[in-house]
């Protein structure tokens, strides 16, 4: 029987008294994923990231592009080696309310007049020179393991491209939640998505760590039981990694 230690070294997750630890959440042989920390200079690649990514789209980005110290609010932050090449933000519900409230207040309302716990994805950017499945799986992943296992939330929202909206749609199960309208922080069109986090949960069961390049999910490519047992174990051990 493997023991903890040696469980999370074969997860590429390090011990707790590694000197980057309260960071460092997952490691694979070509890339890893952190915490963003809030430090100046996290802060300033990752907005320039996110402002490069945006650009080559066609976007652009205002403040929301910087990692704010906010309560509420992680940044997954992925790269190999030195290099920084992906981020994505997890918001939860707070008084203060979800970014897409800015366009879509009425629709996340209704859902949330049912009872449901929200949170919201936002500033998503990978360099298409790194993307794969994989990391697209395992940087959702840890936004579920955070958002669902880890604060209980019941529902998720993002505001995408429509150009965008079908590949949400096919690869992750998203919905529809609210029609085309001018988004302010990036000047262009949004699309309002909405994820029942009970249906992640069963398309999790049903097809994480069996990938298959000719799936038309991305779940296939989310950790197994055991990847995700062992990374919900070693993130509620250490109140510092899931505080927000």
């Amino acid at each position: 029987m493997t023991n903890d230690s040696g469980l999370l070294h074969s997860l590429g997750i390090p011990p707790a008294d590694d000197r980057d630890s309260r960071e460092f959440v997952l490691s694979r042989s070509d890339f890893q994923i952190r915490l963003g920390n809030g430090a100046d200079g996290q802060r300033s690649n990752v907005s320039m990231l996110i402002q490069r990514m945006y650009a080559w789209r066609g976007l652009l980005t205002h403040a929301p592009s910087r990692i704010d110290n906010e309560p509420n609010q992680l940044t997954l932050i992925a790269s190999r080696g030195t290099t920084m090449f992906g981020t994505l933000t997890l918001k939860l519900d707070s008084d203060e309310g979800l970014l897409a409230d800015e366009l879509y207040s009425d629709e996340i309302t209704a859902v949330r007049r049912t009872g449901a716990s929200v949170c919201e994805l936002t500033r998503l950017a990978i360099d298409p020179a790194f993307n794969s499945k994989e990391v697209l799986a395992s940087i959702f992943h840890l936004a579920y393991i955070f958002g669902r296992l880890i604060h209980r939330r019941t529902d998720l929202f993002i505001e995408v491209n429509p150009r965008h909206v079908a590949f949400y749609q096919r690869m992750l199960g998203l919905r529809v939640a609210g029609e085309e309208r001018i988004c302010p922080r990036v000047s262009a069109p949004a699309v309002l998505l909405h994820l029942p986090l009970d249906y992640a949960d069963e398309q999790i069961a049903r097809h994480a760590g069996r990938p298959d390049a000719g799936a038309r999910s991305l779940y296939s490519y989310f950790f197994n039981d055991t990847e995700q047992r062992g990374l919900l174990k070693r993130l509620q051990a250490d109140p510092s990694l899931v505080t927000m």
